[in-house]
């Protein structure tokens, strides 16, 4: 499948009871799909108590990655017996009142991001004083335990920049433009920090108001426009990519386009030539193994990580992975 970079150590979180690759056709992947669905109508695969967990996360209305996460989230909560309670905002304060509300429903588990932690520091403090167990995912892997969590799932960001501008050095590019689309997003700052550190031409951040595509676009394409010695853009989500290729046509640029994430429209953007790599992070994996993680814990007191990370990326995709992926991401867990 895709390959991973050597010097980043990924240490992967069990084994999943449903295998998203490997599979010897895409045609016996479905054809197993089908048959596992059937045989489990619905039912959960253990007797354990029917425990509730809520999520809560810093997504925006209509992010298609948190779609995935939550998709994986959901599908391990029906393997598990979990009533699985999903909720979001990106707002640091109000993410924070979402898990004040799920304290207060006394869950058996909460899973939560920490895109904005100095928001979230009280809200934790408050489910670890009640003694709910926490795991934190996708961001704040640097705050997570010392917020009192049992472990954070996701990648470590400033090591997916660093993957970023060594595949920018490869690719021979000069000047680069790293496009931030949530100010205040601790991650989204160490993606960038991450490609600054690695990459050995020029970085520049460009700040835009992520919640208008055409706004996007328009600050882009004047990036674009007036700075002809551009030649890669990063942008640091999936749904940005489309928008950051059509930027670039608007300026008559010849800027490689390059993203973090993956979903269909990137695939087939790799697949076509209009992207030049993605990086993926295993959305679905991190909702899905979140879920199991708490799941193990309350039914057998285990951990994973030994007090560090449980990364699930950086993933470096190319051209030549697009199409192996490709029918993951159509059906949504990729």
């Amino acid at each position: 499948m895709a390959r991973f970079r050597t010097w980043v150590g990924i240490a992967l979180a069990g084994a999943l009871s449903v295998s998203l690759a490997g599979c010897s056709s895409t045609g016996g992947k479905r054809a197993e799909d089908a048959r596992k669905a059937a045989s489990a109508q619905g039912k959960a695969a253990v007797n354990t108590p029917r425990w509730t967990f809520a999520m809560i996360t810093h997504s925006g209305d209509g992010d298609s990655f948190w779609d995935i996460v939550q998709s994986g989230a959901e599908q391990a909560a029906l393997k598990d017996n979990i009533n699985f309670l999903y909720s979001q905002d990106d707002e640091g304060q109000q993410q924070a009142q979402l898990v004040n509300a799920a304290i207060d429903k006394k869950v058996d588990g909460i899973i939560v991001t920490l895109a904005k932690p100095a928001a979230m520091k009280s809200a934790l403090a408050r489910a670890q004083k009640a003694g709910i167990p926490v795991i934190t995912v996708n961001s704040g892997s640097e705050e997570s335990k010392e917020f009192g969590a049992l472990t954070h799932i996701g990648q470590d960001e400033t090591i997916a920049g660093e993957a970023v501008g060594e595949e920018l050095n490869e690719r021979g590019r000069e000047q680069a433009v790293c496009v931030l689309h949530e100010q205040g997003n601790v991650g989204h700052e160490q993606r960038c920090d991450g490609v600054e550190k690695s990459f050995e031409g020029k970085v520049e951040r460009l700040y835009v108001n992520g919640t208008s595509m055409p706004d996007v676009q328009s600050a882009l394409e004047a990036k674009l426009q007036t700075d002809k010695s551009v030649d890669a853009v990063v942008t640091l989500g999936a749904p940005y990519a489309a928008t950051a290729v059509k930027a670039k046509q608007g300026a008559g640029s010849k800027a490689e386009i390059d993203t973090f994430d993956l979903n269909a429209k990137v695939a087939a953007g790799l697949e076509d030539g209009t992207l030049g790599f993605a990086v993926d992070q295993q959305p679905y994996l991190q909702g899905y193994e979140a879920v199991d993680l708490l799941w193990l814990y309350k039914y057998n007191a285990d951990v994973l990580g030994g007090g560090r990370p449980v990364l699930t990326g950086p993933q470096v995709i190319t051209k030549d992975d697009a199409a192996a992926l490709a029918d993951y991401t159509r059906r949504g867990t990729r």
